[in-house]
């Protein structure tokens, strides 16, 4: 009989916190900085940001990180859901952004699946929108059970590129 060994996942995943404000914001503006595409805010917007602004957006919103056993933050993923009544229903995924090193390590599908996860107790359904030409986001998404509900064409204009971003949603009941 043989005995089945556990495989370690890699990362330590946890919820990121206003007192790991600093971290958070090195490994953002990085991400904003290297793939501009990725994302609806730019480097230049946040980059003046104080540390007291990104604490408060770690305190208003989901955001999970995937640390190396040495504390090294290696990738995020938020969600964000609105405390309007009418749109509370929704959640919105945003910001995920894994360092080029450990990229097709599965930290992206565990940080989603465990955003996923947190979402199912707190909403209806989640929204995200996704860069149509990352064809590598857009795969793992739909592995998740995202499904394309719409495409907005320019959606992002990067000096003179303009950038289409597929509107993808995972609806948890009918």
């Amino acid at each position: 009989m043989t005995s089945k060994t556990a495989t370690k996942i890699p990362f330590i995943i946890r919820r990121i916190k206003a007192m790991d404000a600093g971290i958070y914001r090195e490994l953002r503006l990085e991400g904003l900085k290297n793939n501009p595409e990725a994302f609806g805010a730019s480097f230049n917007d946040e980059a003046g940001k104080s540390l007291f602004w990104f604490e408060e957006l770690l305190e208003k919103n989901n955001v999970l990180g995937g640390f190396t056993d040495d504390g090294t933050l290696v990738g995020v993923l938020g969600i964000r859901v609105s405390e309007a009544a009418k749109l509370k229903h929704k959640g919105m995924l945003w910001g995920m952004y894994i360092k080029p090193e450990v990229r097709g390590t599965g930290l992206a599908k565990l940080l989603a699946e465990r955003v996923i996860k947190h979402a199912k107790s707190v909403v209806e359904e989640v929204l995200l929108t996704v860069v149509a030409s990352n064809v590598a986001a857009v795969k793992l998404y739909e592995r998740l059970g995202f499904k394309e509900y719409g495409l907005e064409p320019k959606a992002l204009k990067i000096g003179t590129e303009y950038h289409d971003e597929l509107l993808m949603r995972l609806p948890f009941q009918n």
